[in-house]
């Protein structure tokens, strides 16, 4: 096939094609000329692609065919009614059927947490195996306070969001190989009691609680619910539902881990706007904790109360 005379023959239909997607407005016949245009197009690529695949020809017709069915079919518009069920109905199901392993999780993680904050405070001379003497005495001066307050706001709490979504996202993700999921919720815990206990071995718990509470219920509590869908989707895995085979109950776990990873997201610009500008605030610490809490008991209504509502409302229709 000799590629220039089948571009000179067939170069003016495919510009006037490329012009009609690109116009804002079509009238009917001008619709129609589209259609057809198109329908010959499509034939000309695949002609082209069966006979003399030449690359960059390929790819021009292959954009314009695209872009020309779009235009057809019309683009896809953002729909509020899918927003608004997505908030209202898919988001707070998602949460609600995994509230006994994300409530588990947050159990044993606080339960492990609290023991290791009690034997490193109990006994001082752990802190200086875990982080050294002079690290935890750097920790208590300074260190620990000075972290909410060494980088501007915005730039802190965009740090924040992009580094608990990246945690949150691995714990889905691992979620499957079960002790990935482990491994990180140790790491935040012991981080968490060494840093409590080193501070109340040396009289600061008023200090740390003040610090950590305002923005660590609603952040923590999101980690927990990402290992626990994650570690859900792992046990569809390992004992599938009796009414489900293996493969329909992972994917049916992996879909319901997708809405709350979306979910999440969310979640944590929100824990992330706390601790950049509510944890720090110069105000007292009692109001402090009272907006983290205000915010936590929202979302675990949210979870709880409105995703109970939407999994009935489901189960009725």
């Amino acid at each position: 096939m000799d590629l220039d005379a089948y571009a000179a023959e067939h170069g003016a239909q495919w510009r006037r094609l490329e012009q009609l997607t690109g116009r804002r407005r079509l009238d009917p016949a001008e619709i129609d000329e589209l259609v057809t245009l198109y329908q010959r197009t499509a034939t000309h690529l695949s002609t082209l692609r069966s006979r003399a695949p030449e690359p960059a020809l390929v790819g021009r017709l292959s954009h314009l065919v695209l872009a020309a069915r779009a235009r057809i079919t019309g683009r896809p518009r953002p729909s509020w009614a899918s927003a608004r069920r997505f908030l209202l109905a898919d988001l707070p199901a998602a949460l609600y059927r995994a509230w006994p392993w994300w409530c588990g999780v947050a159990t044993a993680f606080s339960a492990l947490t609290a023991f290791l904050i009690w034997f490193v405070a109990g006994h001082p001379d752990s802190a200086a195996a875990f982080i050294g003497a002079e690290s935890a005495r750097q920790l208590v001066d300074s260190g620990f306070a000075g972290y909410y307050t060494e980088f501007a706001a915005p730039t802190f709490a965009f740090h924040l969001w992009t580094h608990n979504a990246w945690l949150a996202a691995q714990c889905l993700a691992a979620g499957v190989l079960v002790l990935p999921v482990f491994w990180l919720l140790w790491q935040n815990a012991l981080n968490l009691g060494v840093v409590g206990g080193v501070m109340i071995s040396y009289d600061r718990a008023d200090v740390f609680f003040g610090l950590i509470t305002p923005h660590g219920l609603l952040e923590l509590t999101g980690i927990h619910i990402a290992a626990g869908v994650g570690l859900r989707t792992a046990w569809a895995w390992i004992a599938p539902p009796a009414h489900l085979g293996r493969g329909r109950a992972v994917a049916e776990a992996g879909r319901a881990a997708i809405v709350v990873a979306a979910g999440l997201v969310g979640l944590f610009a929100v824990s992330a706007l706390l601790e950049a500008f509510v944890t720090p605030a110069p105000v007292p610490t009692a109001v402090r904790v009272a907006v983290g809490a205000a915010v936590w008991a929202a979302s675990l209504a949210y979870a709880l109360v409105l995703g109970g509502r939407a999994v009935r409302a489901d189960r009725a229709t």
